[in-house]
């Protein structure tokens, strides 16, 4: 045994004594040998195991060079085909060993040198680095080199345009495509402008798997609100497994909960300060586009120190939502609006717009749209396009029904008891182009969410909103489309038109019902109140279809406005007094019509089949009138029936009475409430008053006044004219015409020289009453006078009857009859009732004139119906005071004696029911 030892170490000597000092020989090195640069394409593995350093420690690196003259656009394709180093424990940890991977250097544009991270595990298939640069280093490191820690790889350069999956197609139209590097870092990238297929947001070394230890930021902006970051076809792939064995480490579905080591983080804004959307990893498909609320989103992408050689990372793309539109109004907070007719005018648009949330939300979210118009608009929301989908993209899960609502309110908060409509994710039914009108000048809408969403709202809504005026001119008519009433009490005058609000017209096209607004103008019967209506304007547009002349306007069924005073409270219809279409309107207008009593209807009437068409948003009226009540208490009865004789007095014997329960604006014209141009008289207060007296056929009549008074000698302070059927009559008193006499301060005189009014000038010819087939005499009595009112008068009138004369030119008195017993002085051939003659007023016209005439001459004295000698024919018997008055004594005696006799009896009776 000694001998072999010494055997060997002699061999020993002479080997180590045939080397000469200085005489190295080259050895070519092992594929298997560490610390070395790697070709291209050749096959790297880890060093073998021998008895040299099995069970020690070893650190190996690897350098990759490319081709000579290569440009800086080349990457590496590094494949591990077999890998295991080190334990990976607590998932953050690696233990036994690990391989860093170095990708960039000094000298290129980004790199990871400074503190790459780690891998370690075991892949069971095969993994692929793909460097952002063209120079990589491998670094391998074991605490205990055995034949369980191996790894295999190989390599490959390619260009970039080469791999389509990193840079797209036509790279060289978008060089920065995934985003401006940020100088000294590794994965910090600014995208700005991004549109679409311009910008990808990807994960380093993507679509390989990405590095360790990393902390990279991206900074995205579009031109337009609201940004959209979504995946389109690639798989999310951050942190899915952190072991590849799926018996013993399933692979982790995507969630936005549990993410403690790699994850993807989203911010509502251009850093780390806005609002965190969500934080993602797993690995599938990925559900949602993330949608910003603006043009910028911020993304952090983190990686813990230690992990397997597995995860391939993300892509995104960057865009915004299409549909973004401006609106008109204040925005407060993300998604609360308010919105007003004022900021739709500056606009310069006819309807606003607003959409449903198309940008992200958090869960409970609550979204308000307040519509506000001025005072006496109102507001109309419709929806061109309307859908209802279930919740795709939720932050949180809901099981429940009405996830997310959408409620219209016809208040300006949200007030449960003027909800209008609900919609729900869940059951409801979406109504496009269906017109939601406040009753008043706002209308709020709230959207509200349960479960929060990522990518927009499922209840997918185009909103327009629009303000309609809605004052009217009088007091609207619960439960009618557009009708109006007018009390006297209320205004005294002023004016009206058709509808402001041209929904009506609108309604009626959908509806297929005639517009049909009546207007109806009401003064108490008991004061004898009258109406004076006058159409200034009518603009009626031609029908597009047919044109339709206007020859029975109140039956045809065209464009029309009719006029008609009701017989009756309940009654639609009743005298007509006018009816004006588009044809007649020209010859007619201005039209001044005047009721007979204490009611007057006007009612615009319209097609339906071209309402819409014709005037929806159309701004003109389609009429203007204006209108005035008249004739108060003060006037008495606007009408009084033919009779032989009467009086008129003002004011009436009942005035005081009435105004002792009324108000004086009931009765009077008050410009205090109404504008100055509204209708004549309308500047100043004033009381006026219209008589229509009627008189018998064939008869003449003769006015004397027996009393006037005036408040001064001014015409425009008070007057009392007289209008005969050709001076226009009611309607000529009403507009102001000629009139056929005027009596005021100025003549006051010529009250007592009225001459009389023949039967032929008293002949009404008008249409309405050729219409009956009756001819009516009337003389229409018109008194104005400023308030306060001091005038006071008495005009009396007789009907006169004409004798027919004799051949001879004589007055023929032999047909005297009973209505006709007393024949007038003069040769007029006039007679009166004897019950006129000695009733204390002269019925006979122009008596004292006959009377002088005839004392001129010589003649006989002139007998008039109240001369004193004619009267004491018609003297009553006298009457005996004497004996009225004793009879009166004597009754009063008896009755006297009658009631002492009662109470006697009484009192017996009393005492003799008193008790001993």
């Amino acid at each position: 045994m000694a001998g072999v030892k010494f055997g060997v170490a002699c061999l020993f000597l002479l080997l180590v004594c045939s080397v000469r000092p200085g005489a190295s020989r080259k050895v070519e090195p092992k594929k298997d040998h560490c610390n070395k640069t790697v070709e291209i394409y050749e096959d790297v593995s880890s060093p073998e195991v021998t008895s040299i350093n099995e069970g020690k420690p070893m650190t190996c690196w690897y350098r990759f060079r490319l081709f000579r003259g290569t440009p800086r656009d080349w990457i590496m394709r590094i494949k591990f085909k077999k890998f295991k180093v080190g334990t990976l424990v607590n998932a953050t940890t690696c233990v036994g060993g690990y391989l860093q991977i170095v990708d960039g250097n000094t000298k290129t544009e980004v790199s990871n040198r400074r503190d790459p991270g780690v891998f370690c595990g075991e892949i069971e298939q095969p993994q692929t680095f793909i460097s952002e640069t063209s120079f990589v280093k491998v670094q391998f490191h074991t605490d205990n080199f055995t034949d369980q820690t191996y790894f295999t790889f190989d390599s490959r350069a390619e260009q970039q345009f080469e791999v389509y999956l990193r840079y797209g197609q036509h790279q060289e139209l978008y060089p920065n495509r995934r985003g401006q590097p940020v100088a000294n870092t590794y994965c910090e990238r600014v995208f700005r402008d991004c549109r679409l297929q311009t910008c990808y947001v990807q994960s380093p070394a993507y679509p390989g798997i990405y590095p360790r230890n990393l902390h990279c930021k991206y900074y995205l902006n579009t031109r337009l609100p609201f940004i959209k970051l979504y995946i389109e076809n690639e798989e999310f792939n951050i942190d899915g497994q952190r072991c590849e064995n799926i018996m013993t480490c399933p692979m982790r579905p995507i969630s936005a909960t549990d993410c403690p080591y790699d994850y993807l983080r989203i911010y509502d804004g251009k850093d780390e300060t806005g609002q965190i959307i969500g934080t993602f990893c797993g690995m599938g498909k990925f559900p949602y586009s993330i949608i910003g609320t603006s043009e910028d989103l911020f993304v952090e992408f983190v990686t813990s120190e230690a992990g397997p050689l597995l995860n391939t990372g993300f892509h995104f793309n960057v865009g915004n939502w299409p549909g973004h539109v401006e609106t008109a109004g204040v925005r407060n907070g993300t998604c609360n609006w308010i919105m007003t007719s004022e900021q739709l005018t500056q606009s310069g648009d006819s309807e606003g717009i607003f959409l449903s949330v198309a940008h992200w939300y958090p869960p409970h979210t609550s979204c308000t749209y307040l519509i506000k118009g001025k005072a006496g608009e109102v507001v109309r929301l419709y929806f061109p396009s309307f859908r209802i989908n279930r919740i795709e993209s939720p932050i949180r899960h809901f099981d429940g029904d009405c996830g997310e609502s959408l409620t219209i309110y016809d208040a300006s908060w949200p007030d449960d008891s003027k909800i209008i409509k609900t919609f729900c994710d869940t059951f409801s039914k979406a109504m496009e182009k269906h017109d939601f009108v406040s009753t008043t000048e706002s209308l709020f809408v709230r959207f509200e969410s349960k479960t929060g969403s990522y990518s927009g709202s499922s209840l997918y809504y185009w909103a327009h909103y629009d303000f309609f005026d809605d004052r009217k001119s009088g007091e609207a008519l619960p439960g009618t489309q557009c009708d109006e009433t007018f009390h006297s009490w209320k205004r005294s005058y002023g004016n009206l038109r058709s509808p402001r609000n041209t929904l009506v017209y609108k309604k009626s096209a959908s509806t297929g019902e005639d517009v049909s607004c009546t207007y109806r103008f009401i003064t108490d019967k008991r004061v004898f109140g009258r109406v004076i209506l006058t159409i200034t304007n009518i603009a009626f547009k031609d029908h597009p279809y047919t044109s339709l002349p206007c020859n029975e306007c109140w039956n045809e069924q065209i464009d029309r406005l009719q006029i008609w005073e009701p017989t009756n409270l309940n009654l639609t219809d009743g005298n007509r007094l006018g009816c004006l279409c588009k044809d007649n309107a020209k010859t007619l207008l201005p039209l001044t019509l005047v009721s007979k009593g204490d009611r007057m209807n006007v009612r615009l009437l319209v097609e339906h089949s071209h309402a819409a068409s014709n005037y929806f948003k159309h701004p003109a009226p389609l009429f203007e009138a204006r209108y005035q009540f008249i004739h108060g208490p003060a006037c008495g009865p606007a009408t009084i029936s033919a009779s032989n004789d009467g009086e008129l007095h003002f004011p009436h014997k009942d005035y005081y009475m009435q105004t002792h329960y009324a108000s004086p604006q009931y009765y009077y014209a008050d410009s205090t409430h109404h504008q100055s141009t509204s209708a004549p008289h309308e500047q100043e207060n004033v009381v006026r008053c219209i008589w229509e007296l009627k008189v018998h056929k064939d008869r003449d009549l003769w006015l004397h006044v027996d009393k006037i008074k005036f408040s001064s000698r001014s015409c425009e302070d008070g007057r009392l004219e007289f209008y005969l059927p050709h001076n226009g009559g009611a309607v000529g008193a009403a507009v102001g015409a000629e009139p056929w006499m005027r009596i005021c301060g100025e003549n006051v005189s010529q009250a007592k020289d009225i001459p009389i009014v023949t039967n032929a000038e008293l002949l009404n010819t008008d249409f309405e009453a050729v219409e009956d087939n009756l001819l009516s005499s009337s003389i229409f009595i018109h008194f104005y006078g400023r308030l306060p009112a001091r005038s006071a008068f008495k005009l009396a009138w007789t009907e006169l009857f004409h004798l027919p004369r004799n051949s001879d030119g004589s007055v023929a008195t032999q047909r005297l009859s009973a209505d006709c017993e007393f024949l007038c002085p003069g040769d007029s051939g006039a007679c009166i009732s004897s019950r006129l003659v000695c009733n204390g007023v002269q019925n006979c016209p122009n008596v004292s004139a006959a009377a002088t005439a005839a004392a001129a001459t010589g003649g006989a004295e002139v007998h008039h119906d109240e001369s004193p000698d004619l009267c004491k024919s018609h003297l009553p018997e006298q009457v005996n005071w004497l004996a009225i008055a004793l009879g009166a004594t004597v009754g009063a005696a008896v009755a006297a004696c009658f009631i002492g006799m009662l109470c006697r009896a009484c009192h017996k009776r009393s005492d003799d029911d008193e008790p001993y």
